[in-house]
């Protein structure tokens, strides 16, 4: 772990962009299940997964829908409906309908706004399941009115035969319409072109291993995709009001995820950060994840000292963390200089799992720096846009003259002429 003075840290996680054998592999399995279908589909799924399938075992069945609900804890589900209701309560809020603006001469401009047919969401079944993500994916896409949302996911989860009943529950709830017991390279390219058994979608969305993204990267063109997420990471930004404990706490939270995690504090204060160290060493020893955590804290964690909280915001706008804590004496008075974060969680008790998992704010969010430009999911990456014109014959012969110019000025004698060929005898159609 890194302490010291800003200006000496510098957060350089690179890109996963794949060994060349793993996108020659992924080049491979797309354009295989591109040319196939089913055939390449289930091939691919008995070579990587070790399951054998027919096409007719590909989508899961209502009965094991239900089978999957009886086997969560009613505490569970009931989380994860006051979970669900939080998060369309949020993005409901972000709607927005078509709208035209009709000027007095007749013309009408406006934008008509449309949710995408159909998305298609990938789950992964790796090391663990994640029904959180499953909402984070689907609830937008349901708000923005998306009508079909189709889910693959490994026909095994962690290891186990078997797709993970929380996951089953966590979609069902959500409104995801088909479930597909497919994963890797070959779900992403199925879902990106289709095949007789899996009806090919707009958009895809939801994380995987670098197969998964690499396999993204490779159709992306013919659909849509969301993002290449890259490790979790956390920025706190604290002073001498904040309680250490938390801070490490929270800090944690993010290092259990990989090694590739970032956790950061950010501080004026050299008695927090000695106290936060303290405190990670001794929180870290408890963890289930432990060599996880200690790994990414070493590899990728830091203790930043700065000479005020002016400075510090500074290094966080640089820094352009996915989450960003701020437990100062005032936040919300710094919260007007904080220019570049995927989420904003303000005072003591917004931890982040909090986003995470329950108040209703996306947790899908921008990684490795991209909070500089982009932003976390939400409705409007469900929907597709387009502008309405209607021009009036006032209006035409008005601006007929300048259109022609500016077409003219580029070398376009067509368009110069498809305007004035209207104005011929000061007469339209």
């Amino acid at each position: 772990m890194y302490i010291g003075k800003a200006d000496g840290f510098r957060l350089d996680r690179q890109s996963e962009y794949g060994s060349p054998e793993q996108n020659a592999t992924v080049r491979e399995v797309v354009e295989a299940v591109r040319l196939e279908g089913d055939e390449a589909l289930l091939r691919y799924t008995a070579e990587f997964d070790k399951v054998s399938l027919t096409p007719e075992q590909l989508r899961v069945t209502e009965e094991e829908i239900q089978g999957a609900y009886a086997r969560v804890e009613p505490e569970f589900l009931t989380a994860l409906r006051q979970a669900a209701a939080n998060i369309t309560a949020f993005h409901e809020k972000q709607k927005r309908g078509s709208w035209m603006d009709v000027a007095p001469d007749g013309t009408m401009l406006g934008m008509a706004i449309r949710p995408l047919r159909r998305v298609g969401l990938y789950v992964p079944g790796g090391k663990a399941a994640y029904p959180s993500s499953v909402l984070m994916n689907v609830l937008p896409a349901k708000v923005a009115g998306v009508p079909e949302i189709a889910m693959v996911t490994p026909p095994a989860t962690g290891g186990r035969e078997g797709i993970d009943p929380y996951i089953l529950v966590a979609a069902a709830e959500a409104g995801v319409t088909e479930m597909y017991r497919v994963g890797g390279a070959q779900a992403v390219a199925a879902l990106a072109y289709g095949t007789a058994s899996i009806p090919a979608v707009d958009k895809i969305c939801g994380p995987g291993n670098i197969f998964v993204a690499l396999a993204k990267r490779a159709v992306y063109g013919a659909v849509d995709i969301d993002s290449i997420a890259g490790p979790s990471e956390i920025v706190v930004l604290a002073d001498d009001s904040a309680d250490p404990r938390y801070v490490a706490a929270d800090m944690l939270s993010q290092a259990e995820h990989d090694e590739m995690a970032s956790a950061v504090l950010v501080t004026p204060s050299q008695a927090l950060a000695s106290a936060v160290q303290a405190e990670l060493e001794r929180q870290v020893a408890a963890l289930p994840r432990v060599d996880i955590a200690r790994s990414s804290l070493e590899r990728h964690g830091a203790i930043l000292i700065v000479d005020s909280l002016h400075e510090g915001l500074d290094v966080v706008n640089k820094l352009a963390p996915e989450h960003l804590e701020v437990m100062t004496d005032e936040p919300m008075e710094l919260l007007g200089r904080i220019e570049t974060a995927g989420a904003i969680f303000i005072g003591p008790y917004s931890s982040e799992p909090v986003g995470d998992y329950f108040a209703g704010p996306n947790h899908i969010l921008p990684t490795n720096g991209t909070a500089r430009f982009s932003s976390p999911l939400n409705v409007d990456d469900f929907l597709k846009k387009s502008s309405l014109i209607r021009y009036s014959k006032q209006a035409l012969l008005r601006d007929a003259a300048g259109i022609a110019t500016l077409a003219r000025h580029e070398g376009l004698e067509g368009h110069a002429r498809a305007v004035e060929i209207r104005l011929e005898g000061r007469e339209t159609k």
